[in-house]
């Protein structure tokens, strides 16, 4: 690629940030986890083009609220070319239908439950009060169902809805991109791992005053890995594969569950067709414990990744990268330029952190010239003067927390934050709603970490600078072993009890989860 494809000659892009090297391997982290592999022949990569999430549409308006209904239900899909993939879907997709919703116009979305188990949902990313946050223990029931049917929750249920329930998004926060998935206690890695995530973005006037790319420029990715078995659905070793009774999974997939199949907005290995123009993606790696870096094939002779956001919405500047480092459930918001290559070009994004068939993502092709819609990119994004103006001088307090491996249940062990397992009726930690705090996180093995309902800023890595994939408001941060980080945190959301927990979603299922009760 060459670097008039992603450089404009003045101005623009060009003074888009600095050019950042990628990291290395041993920055990045190793692969955290133990491949299932498939059943059957995989099929060969880039046949089928990338589907985008169809964007759902309200069923009522009024002054203050838009209203939406899903569905969570079990439908086939065509996953693999010619085979039907069972999938528990929002409305039956994989991925659910993308909600676009508007800064400061509250949100209401009723999710109706007519699978064989309960389910919780949360908004990743979401400032919601507690009672719509997705405890995880916050059921909703299948109709005609009872807790007590699902032996282990029988103890330990919290506030039980029959059939349906209304989650309800003040929408009080900037732009970023979000996502919805399930997050019951002990099975939220096979309830994922099904189907059940879709994305949930924020706009707001201060984005689209920017001219960034737009309209069908503007495209999210789910990034995932999966396995199948010979028949075509999903793989993967849960203790029981109904989910109704022991949780987690078999002693040897306890680090995490790799799949061998790359999938992106639920298709294989897809293609993209692209004008020569700039391309906003919105990057979220959706795996249950794949980490990723991504990259170009052919290598660009300049940076190509002109990332624009992160977790919580945009950054300040935009900022180039050669690669993008991104563990489960993080997000990166960039943009792509295609300007000036010929029709035919072929560019393959890449996982330099893959072996085998999860080397290759997924592939774009240009298929002719720009169509109006590639918009540009300013060198001043939003206003973070918020961002700026939080200093370490401010917190009132210093937590530590380590993630690691220890303690035991129903004779398997399991992943501990600071030696306790995860207990609905324990508070690890008790902010006062309106202050800020320091905390000092620690990891062994690697872990990424997310924090429900508060964003937060990056001081340190090992007592070094942060990375420059740290950037601007982040909700998870990952750690590779041994790493110790220090992020400050000023907890704006209401008062209530939410979780922190490790987003390997093996490692969350058992028993990696924390309760912050925010005062």
């Amino acid at each position: 690629m060459s670097r008039r494809g992603f450089l404009r000659a003045a101005g623009g892009l060009a003074l888009a940030g600095p050019v950042l090297g990628s990291c290395s391997l041993s920055e990045v982290g190793g692969v955290t986890g133990v491949v299932v592999d498939s059943e059957l022949d995989l099929p060969e990569p880039f046949q089928v083009a990338l589907p985008i999430p169809p964007v759902l549409q309200p069923v009522r308006r009024d002054e203050t609220t838009d209203y939406y209904e899903i569905v969570q239900r079990e439908a086939a899909r065509e996953t693999l070319p010619g085979l039907q993939t069972p999938v528990w879907g929002y409305e039956g997709n994989f991925p659910g239908p993308t909600i676009v919703s508007r800064s400061g116009r509250r949100t209401v979305v009723r999710h109706t439950n007519r699978l064989p188990v309960p389910t919780v949902v949360h908004l990743h990313g979401g400032r919601t009060p507690a009672d719509s946050d997705g405890y995880p223990i916050d059921l909703v029931l299948p109709p005609g169902s009872e807790a007590e049917m699902y032996g282990h929750h029988a103890e330990m249920v919290g506030e039980v809805s029959h059939g349906f329930r209304d989650y309800v998004y003040p929408m009080q926060q900037r732009a970023a991109t979000l996502w919805y998935h399930d997050h019951r206690m002990d099975f939220t890695g096979p309830a994922v791992w099904r189907g059940l995530a879709g994305f949930h973005l924020v706009v707001d006037d201060e984005e689209e005053s920017l001219g960034l790319p737009a309209g069908a420029n503007d495209i999210p990715l789910m990034i995932c890995d999966r396995s199948f078995d010979s028949a075509g659905a999903f793989r993967y070793p849960a203790r029981d594969p109904s989910l109704t009774g022991a949780p987690g999974v078999t002693e040897d997939f306890m680090d995490g569950v790799l799949g061998d199949v790359v999938l992106v907005n639920g298709a294989p290995w897809p293609v993209l067709e692209v004008t020569a123009s700039r391309y906003r993606f919105r990057i979220l790696n959706a795996s249950n414990a794949r980490r990723m870096e991504l990259a170009l094939d052919p290598e660009p002779d300049e940076a190509p990744f002109i990332q624009i956001g992160s977790d919580g919405g945009l950054l300040g500047a935009p900022v180039r990268h050669e690669s993008i480092p991104i563990a489960q459930a993080e997000r990166f918001d960039v943009v792509l330029d295609f300007t000036g290559q010929p029709a035919g070009s072929e560019f393959t994004l890449v996982d330099r952190l893959g072996e085998g068939s999860t080397e290759q993502v997924m592939r774009f092709r240009v298929a002719g010239p720009g169509d109006g819609e590639g918009g540009d990119v300013p060198d001043r994004l939003a206003d973070m003067s918020d961002f700026d103006a939080l200093t370490e001088s401010s917190s009132v307090a210093t937590r530590t927390f380590d993630f690691d491996q220890a303690g035991e249940r129903d004779g398997m062990s399991m992943w501990t934050i600071n030696g306790e397992m995860f207990d609905p009726r324990r508070a690890d930690a008790d902010p006062v709603a309106g202050t800020s705090e320091v905390w000092e996180l620690h990891s062994d093995p690697a872990h990424p970490v997310h924090l429900h309902v508060v964003s937060f800023k990056v001081l340190s890595r090992n007592d070094d600078e942060p990375k420059p994939t740290d950037a601007g408001w982040k909700d998870t941060i990952d750690l590779v072993e041994g790493e110790r980080a220090r992020i400050l945190i000023p907890f704006d959301a209401e008062p209530g009890r939410y979780v922190f927990h490790c987003h390997n979603l093996e490692h969350e299922d058992m028993a990696m989860m924390a309760n912050m009760e925010i005062r």
